[in-house]
């Protein structure tokens, strides 16, 4: 359930929405991140809320009906879904957005203090800024409300984050290329 909702690429698909193929665009990535850089904050809205409901939904059902360690797995399927989507595994994204939705899944209260974070540096500087640093806290956060397992389980997901940051180097994408050229660095 969760790689099913993982693969659905919302982002895409609200980008296609404006007549923009994220995957031909900014960076390449079909992620809410792209999305916000070529549509706004406004227009990119849904893009971030349909890719953290990705694995938040299926991480929710999982987590009220059999608890934390299925849902854990229901979140690192979504972003598996999210990074590796069939048929074609190598146009995912890097599943920011389906940790975010996950961990509100997850840990709830330190997930939601977090985001109390973003909302607060995002006004002081930037939402890049903001992001950024309340997805760095989320896990020691994390560590005042849940026990060291569940952190060391955050830890997992955001390792796979980075190994897809690593592996996945798109910087652009230049305009006129079509659908299969590969971004340039």
């Amino acid at each position: 359930m969760g790689y099913l909702c993982g693969a659905i690429p919302v982002a895409w698909l609200v980008a296609r929405r404006y007549g923009v193929d994220l995957l031909t665009t900014g960076d390449g990535n079909p992620g809410a991140w792209n999305a916000l850089d070529q549509l706004g904050a406004r227009r990119a809205l849904p893009a971030f809320l349909g890719d953290g409901a990705k694995a938040f939904i299926p991480a929710a059902v999982f987590h009220l009906a059999f608890g934390f360690w299925p849902a854990y797995v229901a979140v690192a399927a979504a972003m598996a879904g999210h990074a590796f989507p069939l048929p074609h595994p190598s146009r995912g994204g890097k599943s920011i957005m389906c940790f975010v939705g996950g961990a509100f899944a997850l840990s709830p209260l330190p997930a939601l203090i977090c985001g109390v974070l973003a909302i607060a540096i995002t006004l002081a500087t930037s939402f890049k800024y903001g992001a950024r640093v309340a997805i760095f806290a989320f896990p020691l956060v994390q560590l005042a409300t849940d026990p060291v397992e569940h952190v060391m389980a955050t830890g997992g997901l955001m390792t796979f984050i980075g190994v897809l940051f690593v592996t996945r180097r798109r910087t652009s994408v230049p305009a006129s290329a079509g659908p299969d050229a590969p971004p340039t660095r």
